[in-house]
Formats: structure tokens, C-alpha cells, sequence
């Protein structure tokens, strides 16, 4: 995460300075398609991968090679193609300028010249430039004493300028002409992404929750068994057993799947070849019992009585495979649904975000998805929340680009990546708020999230609508 947070302004950054300005905010808005095209393949591959345990194998004793590890491979696939493309691609003018290499500074900037006048059909356009202001090179920054002073002293010397003239850079965003433009967009960030992040947190939380309700309403209870010399070898689920008497009985190769004994009595009975999921004993007593290779840990029998009983090979940690635990697919098939919903955002935003222009995207989005959260109101079941989850996404990746391209455009070259950083680490702040607070409220109240998201989404796009149009401008 370290990484990726320092590659984001980079990325936007860089990928301004190539383009035409008449096509900068659709290209701008193509490359945040592939945010979401990357957050596809994730949880795409998570879905297919990571359910199957049975892909995992052992090194030895101590090492386990299980399926979340194929996972991570297969999605550090993309970023070692990412490592490998960049070898091809030309360094900033700007840099090349600052240390010095004009003569390359030069021919990349014909080169884009040249690229963008092919791409609007004016190929015989000549690159007219001759003359490019200098930028203050980065060596003349540092002044080291290299015949008195030690390497340790020219690394502290360099290390502490560059982090001094990072900061002057960082309280340059805040100066004129660039302040108002800086406060307005820190509103904007913050607000959407407390909201988006918040409720992201909150939706996949309450269908869980919506989702444990309806199959607690469908338990069934079973008083006052009495089963002798019995053998059960088949699935018990949902279930709760109350005062019940098991005489000489036998489970044998049973899954045990949300299910309660009650003030029961086991005697002379033989757990074999268990694995359980959400089962406890409450109140039990055992007599005589033998328990061979189960997961029925200490924590599992509530207050219940052992008494003259031996367990052998218990098995630790929750052995339900995924295919058993429906729970667990179930993350993974609604983060991938969340994520599949904004790709017709996506691709809207990139074809009209020339033509209408970034505010108007910006904060019709904003508010469009402020007032979609009223529709939370009536979600009372799974597929309602789903549904409203996708549209939720769809209206809010709108406002994502283009205040990416907003960020991008607002602010001069020489502060671009630190403006985008500084705001894109604010962005990651208001998020973590915002998992905190809606994480909290889940199972409490819904009008307190709806409300909450509903308001700092409305405003932020508000604020966002006093934003300088910068459709028809030209890079600083």
C-alpha cells in the first residue's frame, strides 16, 4: 500500500503532461478505468482462487502453500507487466530539464508534439519550440563540501535538502494562485471519499447482516430428544437441540453447521471425524465420551460438564471449507458485483467528460449519489441492497474521474504530484474515518449512515461545483 500510494500522483501526473488538451479529460478518465478494471481482476481472481483449498500443498512441516498465496502471485502478475512497460516509456521533460539534459528534454517534447498533431490529423505540423525555460537544476539545490566533508555528511546534507525542498513544495500548494483551488479540493476530496469508503464499509456489513437474520428466522429446534444407539452420519445445520438424552451413540464423519445443544446429556458416545462451524455445547454434560480427530476445541463446550471423557488428534482452527461455508462466497460475489457496477460509470464519465465538462460531472455526480442514498431506506433484503449498492457505485465513480482530472489540471507542474499526493493521503485518512464510524452503526441504525453519507456528499459536490472550469486550459 506504501507503494501504490506514491505511484498514484506519479501516474496522473505524468500521463498530463503527454496529452492534447481537447482529449486530456477522456484519456484522463480512461486511465481511472483502469482502477476499476484492476479492482475487477482482484476480486475476480479472488472469487476463483482463494475458495479452493484444495489447490494448497505442504513444504516440509512448517511451511503451508495454501490458495490465498497463488492468489497474491497471480495478482502481482500485473504490476511486473507494469515494471516492464515503464522501460519503454520517455522520462518527464520537466526532470530531464532539472538535471540537466536539455537535448533529450527537447526531443521528447517533439516527440509528443508530433504524436498529438498525427492524432488530429495535422501530421505535417512542424514542432515550431526552439527556446524552453530552464528549470533550477537539482544539483544547484544541494551545496556539499566534497574535499573536507565525509560521504555520511554529503548523504545526511542531500537526504535533508531534498526532504527541506519536498516541504517548501508541499507549502507552495497553499500560496497563491493555487490556495482556494487547494482548501476547495481538500473539502471535495474528503467528503467523497468519507462518504464512498463509509458506506462501501457499510453496505457489504448490513447484507451480512440482512443475511443472518433471514437464516436465524429459519432455525429449527428440537426439545426433548432421546436417541439411543443411533448413528448419525449426516450434515446437521441451523438447528438448535434443547434438553435432549444421547445414549450409546455415534457421530461419525458429520459436519456440524450453525448448530446449539441445550442442557443435553451425551453418554457413552463417540465423536469421530468432525468439522463444525458456528456449533456450541451449552450447559452440556458428557459422560464417557470419546472424541477422535475432531475441531471440537475447550471453547466450543459452554459451561458443560465433562466427566470420564478422552480426545484424540483435535484438530485446531475452523476446518469448513469454503464450499460449506456459502458466507464466505458471498464476499467475494459482492465485492466483485460492487466493483463490475461502475464500468458504465466509468465509461460514461471518459466519453462526456469533454463535452460537459469536469464541474458538472463532478458535482451532478456527487449529489446524484447523495440522494441515491435515500433509497437505503427501503432495502430489506439482500438483492434490494445489492441492487442499490450498484447503482450507488455507477453514480459515484463519475465524480472519482473527474475530480482526478480536476486535481490534475488545477494545479502547475511543478506541484502537481505533491497537490495530488497530498490530497490522494487525505482521501486514504477520510476513508479510514469513515470505515471506523459506518463500521460502528452496523446492526444499530440505518438513519444515521443514509443521513451522514446523504450530507457530506451533497456538500462536497456543492463545493466542487466552485471550482474553476478548467476544460479549455492550457497546462501550467
Amino acid at each position: 500500500p506504501f507503494r501504490i500510494g506514491g505511484a498514484m500522483p506519479t501516474v496522473f501526473s505524468y500521463f498530463s503532461e503527454v496529452l492534447a488538451r481537447e482529449k486530456r479529460g477522456e484519456h484522463l478518465s480512461w486511465l481511472c478505468m483502469f482502477w476499476m478494471i484492476g479492482g475487477i481482476y482482484a476480486s475476480a481472481m479472488a472469487w476463483a482462487i482463494i475458495p479452493h483449498y484444495g489447490w494448497s500443498f505442504s513444504m516440509g512441516s512448517a511451511y503451508q502453500f495454501h490458495s490465498w498465496r497463488v492468489f497474491v502471485i497471480v495478482c502481482a502478475l500485473p504490476c511486473v507487466s507494469s515494471v516492464v512497460a515503464l522501460t519503454f516509456m520517455p522520462e518527464s521533460p520537466r526532470f530531464l530539464l532539472e538535471v540537466g539534459k536539455h537535448d533529450e528534454a527537447w526531443m521528447i517534447l517533439k516527440q509528443i508534439h508530433d504524436t498529438n498533431m498525427r492524432a488530429r490529423g495535422q501530421p505535417e505540423k512542424v514542432f515550431t519550440v526552439t527556446r524552453i525555460k530552464t528549470p533550477k537544476q537539482i544539483d544547484e539545490l544541494i551545496e556539499i563540501e566534497s574535499d573536507t566533508g565525509t560521504w555520511y555528511r554529503r548523504c545526511f546534507v542531500r537526504i535533508r535538502t531534498e526532504l527541506y525542498g519536498i516541504w517548501l513544495t508541499f507549502m507552495r500548494c497553499f500560496n497563491y494562485p493555487v490556495k482556494d483551488n487547494t482548501i476547495k479540493l481538500t473539502a471535495v476530496w474528503f467528503t467523497l471519499s468519507f462518504g464512498y469508503y463509509g458506506l462501501s464499509v457499510w453496505f457489504p456489513d448490513v447484507i451480512k447482516h440482512l443475511q443472518s437474520d433471514e437464516y436465524a428466522s429459519r432455525v429449527k429446534h428440537f426439545r426433548n430428544e432421546e436417541v439411543s444407539h443411533f448413528v448419525f452420519n449426516f450434515t446437521l445445520e441451523n438447528q438448535i437441540h434443547s434438553n435432549g438424552e444421547y445414549i450409546n451413540d455415534r457421530f461419525i464423519m458429520m459436519k456440524f453447521k450453525s448448530v446449539t445443544f441445550e442442557d443435553s446429556l451425551f453418554k457413552n458416545c463417540v465423536f469421530e471425524d468432525i468439522t463444525s462451524l458456528n456449533t456450541y455445547f451449552r450447559n452440556c454434560t458428557f459422560v464417557n465420551t470419546t472424541f477422535y480427530n475432531t475441531d471440537l476445541e475447550q471453547y466450543k463446550f459452554v459451561d458443560s460438564e465433562l466427566i470420564n471423557c478422552t480426545f484424540f488428534h483435535v484438530r485446531t482452527g475452523c476446518q469448513i471449507s469454503f464450499d460449506d461455508d456459502y458466507s464466505a462466497y458471498w464476499i467475494y460475489f459482492v465485492n466483485f458485483l460492487g466493483t463490475l457496477a461502475v464500468l458504465p460509470g466509468n465509461i460514461v464519465s471518459a466519453l462526456l467528460m469533454d463535452r460537459i465538462g469536469r464541474l458538472t460531472m463532478l458535482g451532478g455526480s456527487m449529489v446524484l449519489s447523495g440522494i441515491s442514498c435515500f433509497f437505503l431506506w427501503f432495502g430489506t433484503s439482500e438483492s434490494m441492497m445489492i441492487g442499490m449498492l450498484c447503482l450507488y457505485n455507477g453514480l459515484t465513480i463519475s465524480a472519482w474521474n473527474s475530480l482526478d482530472v480536476i486535481t490534475v489540471e488545477l494545479y502547475p507542474t511543478d506541484r502537481r504530484a505533491t497537490g495530488f499526493g497530498f490530497l490522494n493521503a487525505l482521501c486514504k485518512a477520510a476513508a479510514v474515518l469513515g470505515n471506523l464510524i459506518f463500521g460502528s452503526l452496523v446492526g444499530i441504525t440505518k438513519a444515521i449512515p443514509i443521513l451522514l453519507a446523504s450530507t457530506v456528499l451533497v456538500c462536497g459536490g456543492l463545493v466542487g461545483l466552485r471550482l474553476p472550469d478548467t476544460r479549455t486550459q492550457v497546462l501550467m
